[in-house]
């Protein structure tokens, strides 16, 4: 492509719920141009907005490789519906024809003689000519010189013209975003992370409902290796490209173990373990300035998660614990943590301090009376407050 006739390379951010909301929309936007500069913030990008739409500019001069790298990096920031990869030009309409032209000249569909059409959006009404004149005067132009028929209902190349208040913007694909709301938007989150695949793909989900997270894992140190350590922190770090400076938090929760084990409730074990995670993870949430919890549960997918023993768990704190997995099965949550990139790591083997308490029998339908009468004997509120004193963070930034 001759980058003459095509202009400078750019950026066209597609905005999706955000452009929903109401008065606050602004405060929704504010968050959402910050998160992308963070994300950007190793290229010399400059930001503007217009009508829903954020267009990022480069230098002049710039490749069409760095537009690319920039389009796919803020491909992961929540918020975006839409990212194309641009040209910008003159707002001329023999410029933007020629452009149009060029745009084409060597994709496959060109080679093929498939079905196109134009699409143009006027939005400044200044510009010579409506968007249906436009449509005609530049598939027109197409037609004439490569003879692609076209296809108003379905097209297999579409060429989109955007007129805007400085500048004409041409592209003819784009990358799909995360959609959702934009990272930090609506508060603060812990979530527990294990090394399964369940967790990683609850903490995407809810930033992408735009919680900001933190992350707790419980190691079973001293009784087991670092691994799952190390697991969760490859997680996390994957994760990061989402929200970016995310922190992972690790108890050793070995000892604890050993205790509840003692206790001699052999089938309330994975339940009472469970309940002591939540009221470590309140408290730490308490000191982070966290507002809920979040975990993997899946309604029905293990006997710590049947109806029962998820109300025992929530019974143990007073944060809300928010579920996003709660209605999908296994296949659904693996197809998702493929496609953010969790499963291969949440697949690597490692010890899972969950396995130190399997019973050979686990209880479907815990009692809370029994539940908390284990708890008074290991005077569980003073042990989860002693857990929280002993985590160790761990803090992660996209470029380390």
């Amino acid at each position: 492509m001759s980058m003459t006739t095509l202009g400078e390379p750019c950026v066209l951010l597609k905005l999706g719920e955000v452009v929903l909301k109401g008065r606050n929309r602004e405060l929704f936007e504010m968050r959402l141009r910050a998160n992308i500069k963070a994300a950007l913030k190793d290229f010399p990008v400059e930001i503007r907005q217009r009508h829903g739409v954020i267009a990022l500019f480069l230098p002049a001069g710039t490749g069409v490789e760095v537009a690319e790298a920039v389009a796919k990096r803020v491909s992961d920031v929540p918020g975006l519906v839409l990212i194309h990869l641009a040209w910008r030009v003159a707002k001329d309409p023999e410029v933007v024809t020629k452009a149009a032209i060029e745009l084409v000249k060597d994709s496959d569909e060109v080679a093929r003689k498939a079905h196109f059409a134009v699409r143009s959006r006027r939005r400044d009404k200044r510009f010579p000519l409506r968007s249906n004149e436009l449509d005609r005067l530049v598939g027109g132009a197409i037609n004439d010189t490569y003879g692609l028929p076209v296809s108003l209902k379905n097209p297999e190349l579409t060429v989109h013209i955007e007129v805007d208040r400085d500048e004409v913007f041409l592209f003819t694909g784009g990358i799909a975003g995360q959609g959702g709301l934009p990272v930090g938007s609506s508060g603060r989150g812990l979530v527990l992370m294990s090394g399964g695949i369940d967790s990683p793909v609850a903490a995407y989900r809810m930033m992408r409902r735009g919680l900001r997270v933190d992350f707790l894992h419980f190691s079973g140190i001293p009784f087991t290796t670092s691994e799952s350590i190390y697991k969760a922190y490859a997680l996390v770090r994957n994760l990061d490209k989402f929200q970016g400076k995310s922190r992972l938090w690790v108890v050793p929760f070995g000892k604890a173990q050993q205790s509840i084990r003692a206790s001699g409730q052999d089938r309330l074990a994975m339940i009472a373990q469970r309940r002591l995670m939540l009221k470590t993870a309140e408290e730490v949430a308490h000191r982070i300035h966290a507002e809920a919890l979040v975990t993997g549960d899946s309604l029905g997918q293990v006997s710590s998660q049947t109806l029962t023993n998820i109300t025992a768990q929530d019974n143990a704190v007073d944060l809300p614990i928010l579920r996003p997995l709660i209605g999908l099965d296994k296949t659904e949550i693996i197809a998702e943590a493929r496609r953010i990139g969790t499963l291969e790591i949440s697949e690597l083997p490692d010890e899972d301090c969950c396995t130190l308490l399997a019973p050979r029998s686990a209880e479907t339908r815990a009692k809370i009376e029994d539940l908390k009468l284990i708890e008074k004997r290991l005077d569980a509120e003073d042990l989860a407050s002693q857990l929280a004193d002993s985590i160790r963070p761990y803090r992660l930034d996209a470029d380390t």
